[in-house]
């Protein structure tokens, strides 16, 4: 936490000093000797930081698209998708570049299930406990979406074997054309520009 060098990192520290200054005063750290014994306190509130700052994301999300008069459903699916994911980017590129190639895919595989089945569940779990009654979920054009997201899996498969199971600049432009293409139909879809006829 000490000062650090340099104009560069002196403005990185600023810019995170409001997200890394609660962690640091109410985790214990675990890489020392002493903090290692509270390893389960550190875990569980990790989980509980990242639920608040979640929550404060979307919540300022929701404002600046209200003030910016940008639907909720285009917020949702750039500025939010994007927001959630460069963490998941950041540690696959880390973990990818000490080596370790397969945890950086299962990293990424494993977020988006640990999202579907933990992050989804637990907060139903606790509405129906609380309120006694269960979550009603929108289900208009779920068919259609998710057949979109078995297509877009399908494309990003065999977009990955037509350049030969190699990441280069041809796959990376392959992949910014699906996902505009991805949040181009979704988007037409929330709009009824065109009906899902399930």
């Amino acid at each position: 936490m000490s000062w650090p060098k340099g104009a560069r990192k002196r403005i990185t520290y600023l810019l995170v000093a409001p997200i890394i200054f609660p962690l640091y005063l109410t985790l214990p750290d675990t890489r020392t000797p002493r903090g290692k014994k509270f390893f389960p306190v550190t875990f569980i509130g990790s989980i509980v930081w990242i639920a608040v700052y979640s929550y404060l994301m979307v919540w300022w999300a929701t404002v600046v698209g209200e003030t910016s008069r940008i639907p909720p459903e285009v917020m949702g699916l750039t500025f939010l998708a994007a927001g959630t994911s460069i963490p998941d980017l950041i540690t696959s590129v880390i973990v990818a570049r000490k080596g370790f190639g397969d945890m950086a895919v299962s990293s990424s595989v494993g977020s988006n299930i640990f999202d579907v089945t933990v992050g989804l569940p637990i907060p139903w779990l606790m509405y129906g406990m609380i309120y006694g009654q269960p979550v009603e979920v929108n289900s208009v054009g779920m068919v259609c979406s998710i057949t979109i997201l078995f297509l877009m899996l399908l494309f990003v498969v065999m977009s990955i074997a037509c350049f030969r199971w190699r990441m280069n600049k041809g796959l990376g432009f392959t992949m910014f054309l699906l996902y505009f293409a991805f949040v181009a139909v979704s988007l037409m879809f929330e709009y009824d520009v065109i009906v899902c006829p399930f």
